[in-house]
């Protein structure tokens, strides 16, 4: 499976692929994880390609996904036709109010930030959108989040363990 996990610098979207890529190494499966981004960091573009598969991943780069992850529009218009024939698109409905074209793909529309902070878990719309996905295209890797937010969280920042999980349920319990 290649997902495409697109939004801003700061909204959390290597964080997010770091999380999809753990879940799936403790699954045994074979990953790879690439970042990418503008370089004004903050506020500029960013982006991630995520394999995960049962072979061995032949290249790291993610140019047709068959999951979009989009957080923002100028992610969601430059992706959305790149996304396979059948393939899934999973974004924050909060920021991005554009149609959805294509009658070949599956949307998952989500308020990911505005639940966030509903929810007092501020920047963590990208677990909620993780939790999404998941949920409708990764469902096997539900009962290891525990432990692939423990990789991914350093242990100086180990408070930060729960609120990411609360995320990532509430995005998988489609409470958004």
């Amino acid at each position: 499976m290649q997902i495409l996990i697109a939004g801003f610098g700061g909204q959390g979207v290597l964080f997010a692929g770091k999380f999809l890529a753990y879940a799936g190494m403790i699954l045994s499966k074979q990953v790879s994880w690439l970042p990418s981004y503008g370089p004004e960091m903050r506020g500029g573009t960013a982006n991630c390609s995520v394999v995960i598969s049962d072979e061995p991943v032949g290249s790291p780069i993610v140019s047709t996904p068959d999951v979009l992850i989009a957080m923002n529009l100028p992610s969601f218009e430059k992706y959305q036709s790149s996304v396979v024939k059948g393939g899934m698109i999973i974004y924050d409905s909060t920021l991005i109010s554009a149609s959805e074209d294509r009658p070949d793909v599956v949307y998952y529309p989500l308020p990911a930030t505005k639940t966030a902070q509903e929810n007092g878990l501020e920047g963590l719309a990208n677990m909620i959108l993780a939790g999404s996905f998941v949920k409708h295209a990764f469902s096997e890797a539900y009962p290891v989040i525990d432990d692939a937010i423990s990789k991914v969280v350093p242990p100086k920042k180990a408070h930060l363990a729960e609120p990411n999980r609360r995320a990532v349920q509430i995005g998988y319990e489609g409470r958004a």
